[in-house]
Formats: C-alpha cells, structure tokens, sequence
C-alpha cells in the first residue's frame, strides 16, 4: 500500500496531461481521479466515492437539461458538493477546480439556475447514500487460540457486505459456490498454477507477465475510468449520454466491490501464500509444500475468493459493450502508476478481462477459480447497470 500511494500523485498528473479533453462531464471524470488519488484511500471506498460522484453527476446533468440552466455549472456544483463532503481534506484541490470551471461560464442566469441545480442534485444523492453502511464500525474478530499471537493487522472493509447496494437486491444476490474442494483436482490445478506463475522468483514467468502483474497490482478508480473516456471521448456524443454512462459504469462497479466482498468475508478462502506454506495440511497428495513461497506482489488484506479486480472489470465491460450495441468499440487504454505509468491498450472487452485474471494469478495473490467467479459476478452486476442505463431518461 505505501509503494502505491507514493506513485498517486505522479499518476494523477500523468493522466492530467495526456488525456484528452472532449467535454465537462470526462474532464470532472479526470479531476475526481485525481481528487480521490490525492485523498490516499483504499479502492473499495474510493470506488464508493466514485459513484456517489458520478450518480449525482448524472441526476445534475438530467435536471439543468430539462430546465434550461447551464449543464457546465451544474456539473462543477454537484462535483465541488459531493467530493468535499465526501473528501474534506481536498477542499483546496476540489475548489480551485470549481471556480476554474465556473469562471469559462459567462451566461449569468443558466449559470446560478446550473449551480442551484448541481447542489440539489448532489445533497440528494448524499442523502441517499449516508445511511449505505459505509460507515458502519468495523468489528472484525482474528480467529485465535487465548493467548496464541497472530498477525494484527486487520483485513480491510469488513463492514462492507453490509452495505447497501445501488443496482442489487442485495450484497448475497450473486454470492457464488464454495471454492474448490481441497481435495479436488480443481484446487491441485489451481494450486499448481499459481505456485509455478506467481511466485516472486518465479522462472516460468515472461518478462510481459510480470508487466502486466505489476500494471494490474492497481485497482482504484484511475485506471478503470480511464477505460471508459475511451468511449466517452468519442465523436458525436452528448453530455447526457457520457453522464448516464459514467454513472452507470461507476454504480456497477461499486456494486461489484459489495457482492465480491459479500463472498470473500462468507467463503474467508486462503491466499496462496498461505495455502502453499501449509500445503501438507491441506489433505491433497498432488499439491507440495514450499516453506518460503511468496507472491510477485504485495497480498491484499482480505480473503481471497473470489477476485475483486476481475468483477471490476467484467463489470465495467458489460457495461461498455452494451453501450457500444452494434458498433465497434474503440481500442480500450489505461495507464497504471505500479507500472511507472506505463500505458496498454485491449482490443476488446474479452481481452481487458482476461489479462486483469491473468495479472492476478501471476502476480501470486489469486487462482484461477477465483478469477473466473470474479468475472461471472461482475457480468451479472454489469447487466443490472445496463437495464439501469436503457431505463434512465
């Protein structure tokens, strides 16, 4: 967590400088990347913080439409209300933004109606989201013998599957199966894969796999949204339309982080860290132990099954194609910071999703299982966003 956040700030200006700039609905896109990046906060609530964002940014968009009133300045009001009372300590950042984006506005009566609008739209969806279970206190319990140390640094969000979602009916709708069996021929495989791929000193690991490892090994907002202004910037869209699919994009994929950590905290699966240091107790004679395995990168600190990153992605996939339809999508790009702000580009939805499950599982931290459950759970969220999306005016 430290490497990442000393790479934050470098990453916000790198996207700051080479994103394009189409209308007001991506460029807030960017610069609430780069408020929450500066915040230092974990993905799942900077993930959360991102929807409020983009649902209030959607309802403000919608309401100055109808009434006349300048979109530009109801956007930079619902923007400047939300992050601040979401991200206090930003207030600097987040106002000098506002008034940079009001000072190009120049119709006196469309912008005050757009500011009153804007505000509106975001007390509403605060309101609406301050009892989400966000801040409900954590209270997990290590599992221990009395007086038998164990690790104390406690495992992150616990308090999560308690949280009320945006599209779901609720955090167990897509709760999948048990893990494999260790017994199985599906755990030795898994077991096995990610013992040879993911380990730090690993020699069956390519040069490009321990890339794309450390390109994945980042997770928050950045280096998904900016998947999403590769549609967004396309010609010939509108305001609206960028702003129901931002919102409908950022919705789904904190839905996601709700159903996924649902799963993790009911399964409660060990890492590979731990299940291969302690393979000789794990019943399965296909399956070896090694006492100084370690993973390619950091382990997070939350079960492992299934894999958050993958139903991120999948999510966010099923959302953009669905907003592509018929069309082709264009050439899909990110950067990453754990990447020293290297850049990929995926052709399509299918090769995004699958090199996020392969980084996983080469960086040592998740087995394929728990890729592929990631992946079918963020499908399903991503498709109660698109019946969102279509309904919404």
């Amino acid at each position: 967590m430290k490497r990442h956040l000393a790479l934050l700030a470098l990453f916000a200006g790198t996207l700051c400088a080479t994103a394009a700039r189409a209308d007001a609905v991506t460029d807030w896109n960017i610069k609430s990347g780069e408020v929450i990046t500066e915040a230092r906060i974990g993905t799942p609530p900077a993930v959360r913080v991102m929807a409020i964002v983009q649902t209030a940014a959607h309802h403000a968009v919608q309401t100055a439409s109808q009434r006349g009133s300048s979109v530009e300045a109801a956007l930079a009001a619902a923007h400047r209300v939300v992050l601040a009372t979401l991200l206090p300590a930003q207030q600097p950042m987040i106002d000098a933004a506002y008034q940079r984006a009001l000072v190009a506005i120049t119709d006196a009566t469309p912008k005050f109606d757009g500011i009153a609008d804007g505000e509106a739209a975001a007390q509403a969806v605060l309101t609406a989201r301050a009892s989400d279970g966000a801040a409900t206190p954590e209270t997990y319990r290590p599992r221990t013998t009395a007086g038998i140390y164990v690790p104390t640094a406690l495992p992150v969000v616990t308090q999560w599957p308690q949280r009320k979602p945006w599209l779901m009916r609720d955090a167990a709708q897509f709760r999948p199966a048990p893990p494999p069996a260790l017994v199985s021929d599906a755990w030795a495989r898994d077991f096995n894969e990610v013992k040879a791929m993911g380990g730090r000193t690993s020699t069956r690991r390519s040069a490009e796999q321990t890339e794309v490892a450390r390109f994945w090994d980042y997770s928050a907002p950045p280096i998904y949204h900016a998947l999403v202004r590769s549609v967004a910037l396309q010609p010939g869209r509108s305001l609206e339309r960028n702003a129901r699919l931002f919102a409908a994009v950022a919705q789904s994929m904190d839905d996601a982080l709700i159903a996924v950590f649902e799963a993790k905290y009911h399964h409660n699966f060990w890492r590979p860290i731990t299940a291969i240091r302690n393979a000789d107790l794990d019943a399965n004679d296909a399956t070896e132990r090694d006492a100084a395995w370690a993973p390619l990168i950091d382990v997070p600190m939350h079960p492992e099954y299934p894999s958050a990153h993958s139903a991120l992605a999948s999510a966010l996939g099923t959302v953009l194609a669905a907003e592509a339809g018929t069309a082709p999508l264009p050439v899909l790009t990110t950067s990453s910071p754990t990447a020293k702000g290297a850049t990929r580009r995926y052709p399509s939805i299918a090769a995004l999703v699958q090199e996020v499950a392969e980084a996983r599982v080469w960086g040592g931290i998740h087995y394929r299982s728990a890729t592929e459950v990631g992946a079918h759970m963020g499908r399903q969220v991503g498709e109660l966003a698109v019946a969102w999306m279509r309904a919404a005016p």
